[in-house]
């Protein structure tokens, strides 16, 4: 096997290991398939997946190292990705009943609110690139494997497929989950299921503020 089969399959798994880690972006894509039909959620996705691709650029350029080092802005993304969640939290759990009363498999073209691809897409983005813990994973991640060694087709190539790592997990999630027979399952329990991801977002969120304003 040769050197540059290793180091991709290094990088592959170590990042795909890190995608298994429930995190603010597997809530909101749970959350997003659950209320919503997955022409409208599969923006959640590209949002998210998006938000990483310009991550890993930045990394694989060398950017992403002097973002990390300064300390006042890592303290300004974790403040107000903190804050992010806690607005969608508070969107989640102010959302009435009657809200879900229509969410089921015979009108799966009904959505709540006014969702919209754009919609999904953006709060997709927001979440992920507002999460400093994204930029800090890469980082640490092409730091010890990547040198400078390695060319940039490898790299350009390592990028994109780590971000179609991402859309695609996060697509399966949706397609998963707003499946006919998922979806009947979860209509019923769509009203607390959100209600419990909306409590999820605001506690990390409130975390997340809460360690930057204590540093």
């Amino acid at each position: 096997m040769s050197t540059a089969l290793i180091l991709f399959s290094t990088v592959a798994v170590a990042h795909f290991l890190a995608l298994l880690s429930p995190g603010p972006d597997f809530v909101l894509v749970v959350k997003s398939a659950i209320r919503n039909d997955r022409s409208k959620a599969i923006g959640v996705a590209a949002g998210i997946s998006t938000a990483n691709a310009l991550y890993i650029a930045l990394c694989l350029i060398g950017v992403g190292t002097l973002l990390a080092s300064s300390v006042p802005l890592m303290i300004f993304l974790k403040i107000i990705g903190g804050l992010f969640l806690m607005f969608l939290a508070i969107q989640a759990l102010r959302a009435k009943r009657s809200a879900y009363a229509e969410l089921s498999v015979e009108n799966d073209q009904t959505q709540y609110g006014n969702a919209s691809f754009i919609k999904e897409f953006m709060t997709g983005f927001m979440s992920g690139i507002l999460n400093p813990k994204n930029l800090l994973f890469y980082l640490s991640l092409f730091t010890v494997v990547l040198t400078n060694d390695v060319g940039l087709l490898f790299k350009i190539a390592l990028g994109v497929w780590m971000t179609l790592v991402v859309f695609l997990w996060d697509a399966a999630i949706i397609f998963m989950l707003s499946a006919n027979k998922a979806r009947s399952r979860f209509a019923k329990a769509a009203y607390y299921i959100d209600k419990l991801t909306g409590a999820i977002l605001g506690i990390v969120g409130f975390t997340i503020v809460k360690s930057a304003l204590t540093r």
